[in-house]
């Protein structure tokens, strides 16, 4: 396996799965109390497996230290997610405000992390 691969597929999801949390943090800021069950478990699927995919890789082949840092990140970012999902949403309670924004603002530091790895790794032409 290749680690720059791994990371440029995290990075793909990660970024369809960003497009979902801006339109349920969009949602959640023009007033409705918590997303659509589907969006948010699309999310969360796509977060996961890109996740799932970076920590798979920093065990078997190893990451970048960027990529590495961003993969904590990212598990932190996930466990606001899973607050949100399961203390919150799946009781029908309105996912507080302060939690959507550390929770996006952790996930975009990852973000940018993951595409500084990959702008190092990134192969030279010629």
């Amino acid at each position: 396996m290749e680690p720059t691969l791994s990371m440029q597929t995290a990075a793909v999801l990660f970024g369809v799965s960003a497009l979902g949390g801006l339109v349920m943090a969009g949602l959640r800021f023009s007033g409705r109390a918590y997303p659509p069950a589907s969006l948010a478990m699309l999310h969360g699927l796509l977060s996961g497996g890109a996740l799932t995919l970076l920590i798979y890789a920093w065990f078997t082949v190893g990451l970048p230290l960027y990529a590495a840092v961003a993969t904590v990140l990212f598990v932190i970012a996930a466990c606001g997610g899973v607050a949100m999902n399961l203390g919150y949403h799946w009781n029908h309670l309105p996912l507080p405000k302060w939690l959507v924004l550390t929770h996006a603002v952790v996930a975009v530091a990852a973000f940018v992390l993951l595409l500084a790895a990959l702008w190092q790794h990134a192969p030279v032409a010629g």
